[in-house]
């Protein structure tokens, strides 16, 4: 993506907007609103989840959700809420809101260092400056995934090479414990955003030792796109570790981002797509796609190192 930024640089954002054919103008458009973002303001996300991810769509309810990454494993199992004061089954939760709000519950729980996290005003804004409204059907939503995240059972497999660096895996209470549960009473008075979260103690702990920063702005403008927002934060963890050029097969990259796709033939026609627009949020990205797969070269994280070290260290 390094033309349309190399564009808006040199000739401005409607200047630019007129040079590229008219459906790489929203890329345009996400690219200089990152690239003017003067707050830099961060995000922060569990590494466990820059290397493998949640289902992009629902699958069945009683299904098992199992992701391969690079020495890491992720199984999600459904699981049980009270609901009425009857039992219900809610699904492994899925799609670009559950990232969101996985986003927001880490990123509010290391800046506050508690485990107990405010839903109320400061989710409602947060969700409307990541584009998302908070009434209405997108509500609902919410709250679907609100539910099935406070249900399952999250596992992260670490390989015993890691293992010691990074901790093996959760206590089967997962990563919340508690306050994440809505029914359509709820809904109606408006309790999504007066109620508390209660982050589990292993996950807490697992946060706060390999937490993970991204470009709050960066997100909002793909804060539809789920694959897009695993490819960039994936790369955000990925790339400036680095200290030489890797290269990521095309069965990795299946692996890790395929879930939803039957076979790796399908996969490979339209990762390059969700790629370029992970890479248009992402300017300092250095990176090359080819016949084996792609090509990962050392570049400078979304946030700066020293910025980075500040409001960690802060935390």
């Amino acid at each position: 993506m390094a033309e349309i930024h190399d564009l808006i640089m040199q000739h401005g954002r409607e200047r630019a907007r007129e040079l590229v054919p008219r459906d790489q103008r929203p890329l345009v458009d996400a690219a200089a609103a990152v690239l003017a973002d003067e707050s830099r303001a961060m995000g922060i996300t569990y590494s466990g989840f820059c290397l493998t991810a949640l289902p992009h769509k629902r699958i069945p309810d009683d299904q098992t959700w199992r992701r391969d990454g690079h020495r890491v494993t992720l199984v999600v199992q459904p699981g049980v809420l009270l609901v009425g004061g009857k039992e219900k089954l809610f699904g492994v939760p899925y799609g670009s809101r559950a990232r969101l709000i996985m986003l927001y519950l880490q990123t509010r729980a290391l800046q506050s260092n508690s485990r107990e996290v405010e839903l109320g005003a400061s989710m409602r804004d947060w969700m409307s400056r990541m584009n998302v409204s908070t009434g209405g059907q997108s509500y609902r939503d919410v709250k679907e995934q609100c539910n099935r995240l406070s249900a399952c059972h999250l596992t992260f497999f670490w390989d015993e090479a890691d293992a010691k660096g990074r901790g093996s895996k959760f206590a089967k209470d997962s990563i919340v414990v508690g306050g994440l549960t809505f029914t359509e009473e709820d809904y109606r008075q408006g309790s999504l955003w007066e109620e508390r979260v209660l982050l589990s103690e292993s996950f807490f702990k697992s946060l706060r030792e390999h937490p993970v920063p991204v470009l709050e702005s960066a997100i909002r403008e793909i804060s539809s796109k789920s694959m897009a927002i695993d490819v960039y934060i994936w790369l955000a963890y990925r790339l400036h570790s680095l200290s030489e050029a890797t290269k990521i097969s095309w069965q990795s990259l299946y692996a890790q981002f395929g879930g939803g796709y039957d076979e790796i033939r399908h996969f490979k026609t339209r990762f390059p797509d969700t790629l370029r627009v992970a890479l248009n949020v992402y300017p300092e990205a250095k990176v090359e796609v080819n016949r084996e797969g792609m090509v990962l070269h050392p570049s400078l994280p979304p946030i700066a190192s020293d910025r980075r070290q500040a409001a960690l260290f802060a935390m």
